[in-house]
């Protein structure tokens, strides 16, 4: 009978993939969902043969370069990967994989939302209500912008973008798109792909940020970017904080070059710049895109598909390392 394989997993998972965990490995849970160190997270690492982190770790390359020899495999719980040296890994020979595919509706469904309650400043009106501050009913009272029929620009068109695109189109939305190359046309759905980021800009009511965070996409959307956007845009992000410079995001919502933003990721969080928190015209939700009970259990699974094939000497089907 084999020894079962010895998984360092980071924060606490859904039961369902837990109970997986127990069945087929040799788990070290966390079930208080604590925040680790880096030095606790090593010393956990320690007779491990592979870990399976969030985007809450930060796996860099000092850090990856002092994991255990046993360590083979870091199979993310997460589609990005931002948070780990993916070069740092390759040069130790331990084989990295994400979760893509399963979390694409629900991340659209949070772009969604927070394209709405941008527009039409549901957070505005939900405070209004909770604190009872809410008087009478008036033409004038708590105008927003709707969105139908509007032009929304995706940066980005990979699987998250493409159901953000059908998504907008049952708002009747004219869909933009910018990529590093075209898609295959099956798959625009008519969308206008535009090779130039800075070309879209100008035809954008609504810019939503849907690609991955890389070292040429940091601070992808700055000031020169914003002011290419016509007046009153709405901003989207649900990718990653990085894509984003605060300072002129922040700067465009409150001089009104921006009508709105909606955002589900932070640079720095949940240590956010606190001035999104004072600013009327931002709609803020806490890293939820994934946070369904179907897709956390999928995103779950496919990680332990990924380490199910590494330990069985297949090749996972999301390796990215």
């Amino acid at each position: 009978m084999s020894t079962k394989h010895v998984v360092v997993v980071t924060r606490k998972l859904p039961e369902a993939v837990e109970n997986r965990l127990r069945r087929d490995y040799v788990p070290r849970l966390n079930p208080d969902d604590r925040l680790y160190t880096t030095d606790e997270l090593l010393m956990l690492c320690e007779g491990a043969d592979a870990i399976m982190p969030c985007h809450t770790e930060r796996l860099t390359a000092e850090v990856i370069g002092r994991l255990p020899d046993s360590v083979r495999a870091i199979a993310n719980f997460s589609v990005g990967v931002d948070h780990v040296d993916l070069q740092a890994a390759k040069d130790r020979g331990i084989v990295v994989t994400n979760t893509p595919d399963v979390l694409s509706d629900a991340t659209a469904e949070i772009a969604i939302l927070c394209l709405l309650g941008a527009a039409r400043r549901a957070s505005e009106g939900e405070r209004l209500v909770r604190s009872a501050e809410w008087k009478d009913w008036s033409p004038a009272f708590m105008v927003g912008v709707q969105i139908t029929g509007k032009r929304i620009g995706i940066v980005g068109m990979g699987r998250v973008g493409q159901v953000v695109a059908r998504r907008a189109r049952g708002f009747d939305m004219d869909v933009h798109y910018h990529n590093r190359q075209r898609i295959d046309p099956a798959l625009e759905q008519e969308a206008t792909y535009h090779p130039s980021l800075d070309e879209m800009l100008p035809l954008c009511d609504v810019l939503s940020l849907n690609c991955p965070a890389t070292p040429e996409t940091t601070g992808l959307l700055n000031d020169r970017r914003i002011g290419l956007l016509p007046d009153g845009a709405i901003v989207v992000n649900t990718a990653r904080g990085a894509l984003v410079d605060d300072d002129a995001l922040i700067a465009a919502l409150e001089s009104g070059k921006l009508y709105a933003a909606g955002l589900d990721v932070y640079n720095n969080e949940p240590a956010i710049n606190p001035k999104y928190r004072d600013l009327t015209n931002s709609f803020l939700l806490p890293h939820i895109g994934s946070a369904t009970r179907e897709t956390r259990d999928a995103m779950g699974f496919r990680a332990l598909d990924n380490l199910d094939a590494v330990f069985a000497q297949d090749e996972p089907q999301d390796r990215v390392a």
